[in-house]
């Protein structure tokens, strides 16, 4: 068998080769052989292959004599009696390299001092103290102690005070002679457990109250089980996007796919992919059902707007506003500012005849209502949404422009397929939650706002922050 196809034929039944070494060793095939058809592998994309290193040090065979004989300085140091020895009896008493090297180091290290012909051990000092330290040869030990004297209330038997004066007190009649303790009125009592809102959940409900007051409904977002028909398909993303890829998005396993998916609208969808229409030439390939019933973990709240527009679609048109703030889920590396899962704010409105105007004008009742008055858009590309916008705003504190969010106008490759009617518009915008939190709340590190590292004193003692400062 080939190396290719060992390679191959292994990974067709095993989840991995966790080392190419310990499988070249154990096919028989030299590992350079292995590592030719990995990069050649690697560049058709048949496989996926990850640099692993690993470091050790071993002992030069100087090293290695080290270990049993000691450092030509410690050789020489212990060869130099304590009343010192002339410096030719000592080149005889010792190896020619030792002595050579040896004497170098122990005088740079001033463990032997070089006198009229005399070589003699030196006293260690403080520096040499610092020395051992610094090579962890020595550690400081330290013993702490007290010196005592007598205080005003000093009694050769100490009585304990009394806290409570009880009934059997009073019957015995010994209350007169006890020591009471004094009463600490201004000591504060045990503190209550009780729940505590989360930072997060302080800033959602703001949020949520900006929504309602400008009339939307809340979208219901308890599936975070999406398939990628809603998640991908729905939504006119085509099925070769790297955005769903198993780097970016996380598949399931077990259910692996769905089973319940509206027939007539996913064959709209699939002609709407590989032929176009409604003005579009589509994207001009062989859409697979297979692709669209995988399920995944949702990796953005726009899953639930195609649900419910699709809904709508169903009935009698008429105009809707929606949002949703919930969890979304991605397949990205953890650093300070992201982690695997976040939550994402999303808005969109749907009536007739909506133009970018409109976009924008709501774009800028939404954020005036969280103190963002300064606003600016840029031109972008999103699958779903044409035209595209990202957005900044001014951010007084930064003193610099930054981006809080994305928008758009649903595409109508996305929006007729649903069946809704021609002159019927949506227009989006999505922000995340965390990111305006960690302003609000001077937070510079994702993982200390969520995840299990979060300090439970944050959650207990954190103000409300409101919206409308930055």
């Amino acid at each position: 068998m080939g190396a290719e196809e060992a390679v191959l034929s292994f990974l067709e039944s095993n989840e991995e080769i966790s080392d190419s070494g310990k499988f070249s060793a154990t096919i028989g095939i030299d590992h350079n052989e292995i590592v030719n058809i990995i990069k050649s592998l690697h560049g058709f994309r048949l496989v996926d292959a990850q640099d692993i290193k690993r470091e050790w040090w071993v002992l030069t065979d100087e090293g290695r004599s080290y270990t049993v004989a000691g450092s030509p300085e410690v050789q020489l140091f212990l060869a130099v009696p304590p009343e010192g020895i002339p410096r030719e009896e000592l080149q005889k008493k010792v190896d020619p390299t030792v002595f050579k090297i040896g004497c170098s180091q122990a005088i740079k290290n001033k463990w032997v001092e070089m006198g009229k012909g005399l070589v003699s051990r030196k006293v260690i000092d403080a520096k040499d103290i610092d020395e051992l330290k610094r090579r962890k040869l020595i550690a400081l030990q330290t013993w702490k102690g007290y010196s005592l004297r007598k205080g005003p209330n000093f009694a050769p038997k100490r009585v304990k005070a009394v806290t409570d004066l009880t009934r059997e007190h009073l019957q015995k009649g010994d209350w007169k002679g006890l020591e009471f303790k004094d009463y600490n009125y201004n000591a504060r009592g045990a503190t209550l457990e009780a729940g505590h809102l989360h930072p997060l959940l302080k800033v959602r409900e703001q949020f949520r109250k900006i929504f309602l007051q400008m009339g939307f409904e809340e979208m219901p977002t308890n599936n975070f089980v999406e398939s990628s028909f809603w998640n991908f398909d729905a939504l006119f993303q085509p099925q070769q996007h790297p955005a769903r890829d198993s780097h970016d998005t996380f598949f399931l396993q077990d259910p692996s796919t769905t089973k319940q998916l509206p027939e007539d609208y996913v064959e709209r969808v699939k002609h709407v992919h590989e032929s176009g229409g409604h003005g579009s030439r589509g994207y001009g390939y062989e859409w697979k059902r297979e692709e669209a019933d995988k399920n995944l973990l949702r990796t953005h709240t726009t899953a639930v707007s195609s649900r419910m527009l699709y809904l709508l679609a169903q009935k009698p048109f008429s105009p809707r506003r929606y949002f949703s703030i919930d969890r979304v889920f991605r397949n990205e590396a953890v650093d300070r500012t992201h982690l695997a899962e976040f939550h994402q704010i999303e808005g969109l409105v749907c009536d007739r005849g909506l133009t970018l105007g409109d976009l924008i004008g709501v774009l800028h009742d939404f954020f005036a209502r969280l103190g963002m008055s300064k606003l600016r858009f840029k031109p972008a590309y999103n699958p779903y949404t044409e035209p595209s916008m990202e957005i900044f705003s001014y951010h007084e504190g930064f003193k610099k422009w930054v981006e809080v969010g994305n928008s758009g106008m649903f595409r109508p490759e996305m929006l007729l397929p649903m069946g809704l009617p021609e002159d019927v518009s949506v227009i989006a915008w999505g922000l995340s939650l965390e990111r305006p939190t960690m302003i609000l709340y001077g937070i510079d590190n994702i993982r200390d706002l969520f995840g299990h590292k979060v300090d439970l004193g944050l959650i207990q003692t954190n103000p409300i922050c409101r919206l409308g400062v930055q």
